[in-house]
């Protein structure tokens, strides 16, 4: 009995043991084995598979599009690094290129643009900017060989060159056809801007608009590119030169500018076509030059009036403004002042680098047909035997232009929207201009009339529907039959300088 008492004081002895050992773990909260791994595992992320999005695989596949694309092309690409003398005196433009280490300028500028290969041989194609003025070109791989350039060829006008490298075989890009371009088609354009550091940088947009005219960059040139192709790919000094790429890996145009009150990106880049872009580099290394046909015309797009006043059921065509000063092809065949051409070779003209393209780099002396439209739905198709571009038409015009000065008088309002002096030869005379400019010069223009963005001050009117005008009473003659909103055609002059006058055509309707 007292054995079992002493058994049972034992288990009892136990038993507080371990549940006093149990509230001591508690009192000083030791941490146990069980409570670490549970811990651990709370922490641990649940695995969620992906949502199931038909819709999204065309978007994946086109990233996956994108990673070959930019796998096949960069290794075309290069990067262009330049040397020009402090002293070279080049003309600025939104062309200009990122200029490096400028504690060097007292010795030399050093700059850098872009290229790509097209032959196997080691011909690149890049801008002129790029290379113009440069002694001393190096090329650099994506593999990180350099070797030193030699240029082929360069055409201002364009803004594209030619250069070659020796360095065996290379695998050249596939060019494609810039003239089948889609606004909203998908790009990629490839080049090192913004220094070294971002070299063959791969940037995604879309075509945002083609045939751009780029107002204000290169206007001092007679055979500006007005054909851009516009992109929202990102684009910065240094991409100069480099590709512009379709979702095929076809180079289709040239980078070249950027809109931007900056300097850089802003959202607006720009590429030079590259069918535009073929035909000058084969000819630029064919012969190191670029031979231009020329009608001997300056032509603007035809307006909303222009396709009234020639009978036109759309507005399309390209407005004889003027002749070149010798012996234009265009006059000598029977061309007008204020002919709307509509077609070359049966073929429909639309817009102006269309037509400048299209006779630029056909051969001088071969005919064309080229129909014009004229006042009361009239057509007429004249054989026109092309000219050759001069020498100095193919270089930059570097008259300068006279600021504008305060007029004195007041002029008389008109039914075009504008007040009107007459300017009459014998003042002209005394002052040295030619006689024949004699006529009503523009002294204001109504922001609420016809005239608004289309006349401009101390513009000279001389003809209104190819009748001669001196005076504000044979204006008023000649514009009595018309009724307000009808159409009528103005010979319009500006005094650039001494001997150099600009002429243009307008069309503007009657102010109601």
């Amino acid at each position: 009995m007292s054995r079992t008492r002493e058994w049972a004081k034992f288990v009892v002895l136990v038993a507080v043991t371990i549940g006093l050992a149990f509230a001591f773990a508690a009192i000083v909260d030791l941490p146990k084995s069980t409570q670490a791994q549970e811990a651990l595992a709370a922490t641990e992320l649940p695995h969620t598979p992906p949502p199931v999005i038909p819709a999204a695989q065309p978007v994946a596949d086109l990233g996956k599009a994108f990673v070959a694309v930019a796998e096949a092309v960069r290794p075309a690409v290069v990067t262009i690094e330049s040397e020009t003398p402090a002293t070279t005196t080049r003309r600025r433009s939104p062309f200009d290129d990122f200029f490096q280490n400028p504690e060097d300028q007292d010795r030399r500028r050093r700059g850098q643009g872009s290229g790509f290969i097209i032959s196997e041989d080691g011909y690149i194609i890049t801008n002129n900017h790029v290379v113009e003025d440069a002694t001393r070109l190096q090329v650099r791989l994506l593999d990180r060989r350099t070797f030193q350039a030699e240029v082929v060829g360069r055409d201002p006008n364009t803004d594209i060159a030619v250069i070659k490298i020796d360095a065996g075989e290379l695998t050249p890009l596939a060019l494609g056809d810039s003239d089948s371009l889609q606004i909203g088609e998908w790009v990629l354009a490839i080049g090192s801007p913004l220094g070294t550091d971002f070299s063959f940088t791969v940037t995604a947009g879309i075509v945002s608009g083609t045939g751009r005219p780029l107002r204000g960059i290169q206007q001092d040139l007679n055979f500006r590119i007005q054909d851009f192709i516009q992109t929202d790919a990102a684009i910065n000094p240094g991409n100069s030169g480099g590709p512009l790429v379709n979702i095929r890996g076809q180079v289709v145009g040239v980078n070249s500018a950027i809109a931007s009150p900056t300097g850089f990106y802003s959202g607006y880049g720009f590429a030079i076509p590259i069918n535009l872009t073929r035909m000058v580099s084969q000819q630029l290394i064919a012969t190191g030059t670029v031979t231009r046909a020329v009608l001997g015309v300056s032509i603007v797009d035809a307006t909303a009036e222009d396709a009234e006043y020639v009978g036109l059921d759309s507005i399309y065509g390209v407005v004889i403004q003027s002749f070149s000063e010798d012996n234009s092809p265009a006059e000598r065949a029977g061309l007008q002042v204020g002919d709307v051409i509509v077609e070359l070779n049966d073929a429909p003209v639309d817009r102006t680098p269309q037509l400048q393209q299209d006779i630029g780099f056909r051969r001088p002396g071969e005919q064309v047909e080229v129909t014009v439209a004229r006042r009361g739905g009239l057509r007429e198709t004249i054989m026109v035997t092309l000219g050759q571009a001069s020498p100095e038409e193919m270089q930059v015009a570097n008259a300068d232009q006279p600021e504008d000065e305060e007029e004195e008088g007041s002029g008389v309002p008109s039914q075009l929207g504008v007040t009107v002096r007459e300017l009459t030869a014998a003042r002209l005379a005394r002052e040295g201009y030619d006689r024949e400019l004699a006529g009503l010069q523009v002294m204001s223009v109504n922001q609420d009339g016809p005239a608004r963005d289309r006349l401009a001050p101390r513009e000279i009117i001389t003809h209104v529907n190819n009748e001669r005008v001196y005076t504000y009473e044979q204006l008023e003659q000649v514009l009595a039959p018309f009724s307000p909103g009808e159409v009528v055609s103005l010979r319009v002059h500006r005094i650039q300088g001494r001997d150099s006058v600009a002429s243009r055509v307008v069309r503007l309707r009657i102010a109601r």
